[in-house]
């Protein structure tokens, strides 16, 4: 969505190179060092004001970013005010601080046009670093309909391929203003990279079988690719309204095994839930990095409701090896929780109850208990119909049974908001006539004069009486009037 933005000249400004965190910041900089690696131009499904430009460090040492600036279509300057972008790492840059639920780097009030934009990325000495669309033509990639973002295929590839840009194919967790799912990758490696060396990566392994509600479950996160690797920090979001953090503990990646010492810390950002802060380090002299694939750590929850939730790392989470921060792939993970299980109801046994014209059922209770049965009985139409229930392990079915036609039951056990598979089984009531409507216990003229009156009419009508419908299919007719001829005069 393009706005009208007053236009800033480009200052070439000298500062001096700062230490963060111990880090070397590095100020030299070269074109392709750092590149613009994502662009939503688009929005997202919740606004198309939720745009961002991802830029990602292509080298092994850190870069500060402060008086640089991304020259948009040559006349609109969107100016970093200060800010550093890690080694092999990512600086997000949104329109505001709401355009996805991970924390920018830094928010400009950026307005990028859907029909395409020419963007230049400039340093702080006017060097041009990176340069995407320059003919300000329709963008390579990105989709205005699915809100697929654009990216960036390889980082080291040019920019002005459009063979080197698609449309994202997955996200990593991220979210719009509203909640909708980004499909796209703020912070972190692009769906679609197919870069020349595989980046290291760290992802949550997949559960093999959906938690249940109320379960405690483990989650490892697993290295792969890793090299040389001395210490990581994690910062983990979460629902808090679908789980509950129990702990988290180390895995044995770092220590290879308990061969190296380590030392690990995990807890809740101010004890609040929500967001797991962990770190672990190798504490080795001379400090010497691992390598290889492995456990790093397995976080630990407790199920509070069924459905799906997320987990997704968020920024500052980094990796080191022995020179630095490296490059990571974070993957997102999503939680499904199943219900909690209903044991069902064993052992029906359904018999004519004491009183003709009536059925009784009865059951075991399942081992785990039940609130409450719910009894079901199939209709006319072939579909099982709610016809009572029961907080006890028998039931009598009363409602207008026909003598000998052949009933199905379910019986399901209620436990809490949550339901059983059904137990089923089928009886007949032997005993009466079948065409004595009137339940005279003799088929005669007033059960003849009965059908006459309701003859025609169907289940849904009004007046329509069951009792008369002796072959069950819903309709007073024809088939009743012979059931009627059939037993003409029989006595019970």
């Amino acid at each position: 969505m393009k706005r009208f933005l007053v236009s800033l000249s480009l200052l070439s400004l000298i500062f001096y190179s700062i230490p963060v965190g111990g880090i070397p910041v590095a100020k030299a900089s070269s074109p392709g060092s750092v590149v613009i690696n994502e662009i939503a131009w688009m929005g997202s499904l919740d606004s198309t004001s939720d745009e961002w430009i991802e830029l990602h460090n292509t080298t092994s040492s850190a870069i500060d970013l402060t008086g640089w600036s991304i020259l948009d279509d040559g006349s609109t300057t969107y100016s970093i005010t200060s800010g550093t972008i890690p080694a092999n790492g990512y600086f997000l840059i949104e329109d505001s601080e709401n355009a996805t639920d991970i924390t920018a780097d830094i928010v400009i009030p950026i307005s990028l046009g859907n029909s395409g934009d020419s963007l230049s990325l400039i340093d702080d000495n006017a060097q041009v670093i990176d340069t995407v669309n320059t003919s300000s033509g329709a963008w390579y990639a990105g989709d205005n309909t699915s809100k697929a973002t654009m990216e960036r295929i390889d980082p080291l590839g040019t920019s002005e391929d459009s063979a080197n840009w698609a449309n994202a194919v997955s996200g990593n967790g991220a979210a719009g203003q509203l909640g909708s799912a980004i499909l796209g990758t703020p912070g972190s490696q692009n769906s679609v990279f197919t870069g020349a060396n595989p980046q290291s990566g760290i992802a949550f392994e997949t559960l093999s079988v959906n938690p249940v509600e109320g379960d405690t479950f483990t989650i490892p996160i697993d290295a792969t690719n890793m090299t040389d690797i001395t210490s990581y920090g994690f910062d983990i979001l979460y629902d808090a309204t679908m789980l509950e953090y129990v702990s988290s503990s180390e895995g044995d990646f770092l220590s290879e095994n308990g061969l190296v010492a380590t030392s690990f810390n995990e807890g809740l950002e101010n004890n609040n839930p929500g967001k797991i802060i962990m770190g672990g380090t190798r504490i080795n002299v001379p400090q010497t990095g691992v390598s290889g694939n492995g456990t790093i750590c397995t976080l630990t929850f407790h199920a509070l409701q069924d459905g799906s939730t997320t987990l997704v790392f968020d920024n500052p989470s980094f990796i080191k090896d022995t020179s630095g921060d490296i490059s990571l792939s974070l993957n997102s993970q999503i939680i499904t929780t199943d219900p909690q299980a209903v044991d069902p109801a064993t052992n029906l046994i359904i018999t004519e109850s004491s009183n003709r014209y009536e059925l009784n059922l009865a059951w075991s209770a399942p081992s785990t208990g039940a609130d409450s049965y719910k009894i079901m009985r199939k209709d006319v139409y072939g579909n099982f119909v709610e016809i009572g229930t029961s907080t006890q392990t028998n039931f009598i079915d009363s409602q207008n049974l026909i003598p000998t036609h052949l009933y199905e039951y379910e019986v399901i056990a209620i436990k809490g908001a949550l339901e059983s598979s059904p137990l089923l089984n089928q009886a007949s009531d032997s005993r009466g006539i079948q065409g004595d409507n009137t339940r005279s216990d003799r088929v005669d003229g007033r059960d003849l004069d009965n059908l006459a009156r309701h003859y025609t009419l169907a289940i849904d009508d009004t007046n329509f009486d069951p009792l008369i419908d002796t072959t069950y299919d819903g309709i007073i007719d024809g088939s009743d009037l012979i059931d009627i001829g059939a037993n003409w005069a029989i006595t019970y």
